[in-house]
C-alpha cells in the first residue's frame, strides 16, 4: 500500500505536471485523483471547469498494469487506433513537424453519424521524466459544420506508481464541442465526452495487456 506521503507526493507531480507550459487543453482539469480508490482498477470521471466555453470537459483516471513507455507508445500508434479504440473508424497520420504530428480522425457514431476532423498531437516534455504527457488539439480543414466538430482539445498524461508492482496512473482528460447537433441528437455531445472517457480507458488497458 502507498503511505499517505507517496500520495501526496504524487498529487503534486500531477499537479506540476498540469501547470506546465504548452498544455493543450481548453478547460482546466481537477487537480488529483483519489489514487487509492483506483488500486481495484475502478475508472473515476469528474467534470473539469469550461466557464465561457460551449463544450464539455471531463477528466478521467485509472490505473494500468503496465509501464509508462508501453503506454505511451500504445497511444502514439495512430494507425492501430482502428482497431481498439471506441467508435474509431480511422485514424491516419498526415504530415509532421518539429515534435508533432497531423492525423485525421473519422468516428462512427450511434444512427449513422459520422465526425471527421484532424488533429495535431505533440508529446510535451515534462518536469517529471518519468511521466509521458500527448497532448493534443484540433486543426480546421474547411470540411462542412455537419461533417465535422467545432472544437476538441486535451491529452494523456502516464504517471509511473511507485510500490504498486508496476503500474501507471493514467489520466485522460477531454475538451469536446461537437459543434451544430440536429434536433435528437443531443447525446452526441456526452458520446464524444463523458461517456466516451470510461470506455477509452477499458480498450487502452486491454490493448496494453495484449
Amino acid at each position: 500500500m502507498k503511505t499517505t506521503a507517496a500520495v501526496a507526493a504524487l498529487a503534486t507531480t500531477i499537479v506540476t505536471a498540469l501547470a506546465a507550459p504548452g498544455t493543450a487543453s481548453a478547460a482546466a482539469a481537477p487537480l488529483a485523483p483519489d489514487v487509492s480508490a483506483l488500486a481495484s482498477g475502478t475508472i473515476q470521471v469528474a467534470e473539469a471547469p469550461s466557464a465561457g466555453l460551449p463544450g464539455k470537459a471531463f477528466t478521467a483516471w485509472t490505473l494500468v498494469q503496465a509501464s509508462v513507455p508501453r503506454l505511451c507508445a500504445l497511444v502514439q500508434d495512430y494507425a492501430s487506433y482502428s482497431s481498439y479504440m471506441p467508435n474509431t473508424k480511422s485514424a491516419q497520420p498526415v504530415g509532421e513537424g518539429d515534435g508533432y504530428v497531423l492525423v485525421d480522425m473519422t468516428l462512427d457514431l450511434p444512427l449513422g453519424q459520422q465526425k471527421k476532423y484532424r488533429l495535431r498531437l505533440e508529446q510535451q516534455q515534462q518536469p517529471d521524466t518519468t511521466q509521458c504527457k500527448l497532448a493534443w488539439r484540433l486543426v480546421p480543414t474547411g470540411l462542412a459544420p455537419a461533417d465535422t466538430i467545432a472544437d476538441t482539445t486535451g491529452y494523456w498524461l502516464f504517471t509511473p506508481i511507485q510500490g504498486e508492482g508496476g503500474k501507471t496512473l493514467i489520466e485522460y482528460h477531454v475538451y469536446a464541442d461537437p459543434g451544430p447537433v440536429p434536433y435528437g441528437f443531443g447525446w452526441i455531445v456526452e458520446m464524444m465526452s463523458k461517456r466516451s472517457l470510461p470506455r477509452t480507458l477499458e480498450a487502452v488497458r486491454a490493448q496494453a495487456a495484449r
